[in-house]
């Protein structure tokens, strides 16, 4: 090889050296965003298991309190049949007892 042959293949490499040289300049901010990216990413997904984490916890409470008003729900109407059926053994009560009352007196007259 001659001098003026290695002296081109130097030019070139220095230009491409210098070019690869531009090219990283540039790419560095980049992969700087990205770690900054990843670490927030990493931040984004903790926060995110702690927030699903205080959401079982509401839906747990939201569940005891469902079932507490259904219970709630439900105490008058079983109040109603209670006192229904409190109201239907009175009558009843009172029906035999004026019915007896009645065979009472009549068996009376007659003796």
């Amino acid at each position: 090889m001659d001098e003026l042959n290695i002296e081109h293949r130097i030019t070139e490499v220095e230009q491409r050296a210098r070019s690869n040289t531009h090219r990283l300049e540039k790419l560095e901010p980049i992969v700087d965003e990205i770690h900054t990216m990843s670490k927030t990413m990493i931040q984004l997904a903790e926060v995110v298991k702690h927030t699903d984490e205080s959401v079982q916890g509401l839906s747990e409470k939201v569940e005891r309190l469902d079932n507490r008003v259904d219970i709630m729900e439900r105490a008058p109407a079983e109040d109603a049949k209670k006192y229904k059926s409190t109201a239907v053994t009175a009558i009843i009560s009172t029906a035999a007892g004026a019915l007896a009352t009645g065979l009472i007196f009549l068996i009376a007259q007659f003796i």
